[in-house]
């Protein structure tokens, strides 16, 4: 190793690279490129590409400022997923070709899609942190021969009035203000768990949901509504009628949780639903011993498509249908965007084409045997 080139990083300290004899050219020519990207700000220290993925992986999920369950998620499929085929490999080795490798590995596994798609979603953060730390030069899953796995195309299915009707008469009775509070208002299950009578306005009908309920490593606690946006719903009579009578049946229970972390500041809130032993609901709790028995009561197949978020598109399907816009349904349903709104919802807008013809029909001046009125031809050029 005859030719050394030392040079001061970004951070002052002095690098060293060695070349073997007659490669002077490629040590100047290194020398020239390290040069030009600490002036460029592109410079990325060879030393640190050789941390491991997992090793800089754990560092980034323990500065992570996401909530504990998004934490717990991406750890869980790191260590199922991803560190078996990469964790070991230095990050600046990380290629397109080990990215290909690792999708074809998830794929043979049988993952769905969706997962599959998460999977490549985290993965690709991680990694563009990596760049933003100067770890790497770039994101492999950058390059154009990289692609998400695509999801086959679902239309939600909203249930019918009639087996939403009989559903609930399925639901024990003391927790049948859930099935009212979802399709009649919208709201997601940990929405539900969390309404209290404060959040009803005396002054006009409307509830305001401000918290919801989370299952957190096994305990439950508060916390704000997803995306950390607390929004309004329109309360229909019928909605705010169900919910004085549960309240006679069912009187409203103190219960006291702690506020958004499982150290959090405790909170006592006076909650609609709980346990007959006045605990707070779990969606594995009340998904298991309520809803699924009232599931198959009601002769309703017992899947994915069937869980208690189809009260929710319920709810979507009867505000299109009665002409609601997407952007009040967007509100309503606390999607921080609209378009997603639409796009999951288009299919259950009504039809246009007859509303087109009764529009143009007006305007035109059509009656009903054909001919134009007269009036319509107002201002028409008859020469």
């Amino acid at each position: 190793m005859r030719y050394r080139v030392r040079y001061l990083a970004p951070d002052g300290k002095e690098k060293s690279q060695s070349f073997p004899d007659k490669k002077k050219r490629d040590a100047q020519a290194f020398l020239a490129n390290v040069q030009a990207d600490i002036l460029k700000g592109t410079y990325v220290d060879p030393d640190a590409g050789r941390t491991t993925f997992k090793q800089y992986a754990d560092e980034w999920l323990a500065a992570a400022t996401t909530d504990v369950l998004t934490r717990d998620r991406i750890e869980y499929e790191l260590r199922l997923h991803v560190y078996p085929v990469m964790g070991h490999k230095p990050i600046a080795s990380i290629q397109p070709t080990t990215i290909r490798d690792w999708a074809r590995k998830i794929q043979e596994k049988g993952l769905s899609v969706g997962y599959r798609r998460v999977l490549f979603t985290d993965v690709s953060m991680i990694l563009n942190a990596a760049v933003d730390d100067k770890k790497i030069v770039s994101n492999p899953f950058a390059v154009k021969s990289i692609r998400r796995p695509k999801p086959a195309p679902t239309k939600v299915v909203p249930w019918p009035v009639a087996r939403l009707t009989a559903f609930r008469e399925n639901m024990r009775p003391r927790y049948r203000v859930a099935v009212d509070l979802g399709a009649g208002c919208g709201l997601r299950q940990g929405e539900i768990f969390a309404v209290s009578p404060v959040d009803l306005d005396p002054t006009r009908p409307v509830l305001q949901i401000t918290r919801q309920i989370k299952l957190v490593r096994g305990s439950l606690i508060f916390a704000p509504p997803k995306g950390g946006k607390s929004r309004e719903v329109p309360l229909p009579d019928s909605v705010a009628g169900r919910l004085k009578q549960h309240a006679r049946d069912c009187p409203p229970v103190a219960v006291t949780l702690p506020w958004e972390t499982l150290t959090g500041e405790p909170r006592t809130v006076e909650l609609y639903l709980t346990t007959p032993a006045a605990l707070a609901l779990s969606r594995s709790m009340f998904n298991s011993g309520v809803w699924k028995p009232a599931i198959r009561a009601t002769g309703i197949p017992d899947d994915r498509h069937n869980g208690m978020h189809v009260l929710r598109h319920t709810y979507a399907s009867v505000l299109l249908d009665a002409g609601e816009s997407i952007k009040a349904l967007s509100a309503y349903l606390g999607h921080a965007d609209p378009g997603f709104t639409l796009r999951t919802y288009t299919h259950l807008l009504p039809a246009s084409e007859d509303r087109t013809r009764r529009a143009i029909d007006k305007a035109l001046g059509e009656d009903q045997g054909g001919d134009v009125a007269p009036e319509a031809l107002d201002g028409l050029d008859t020469a």
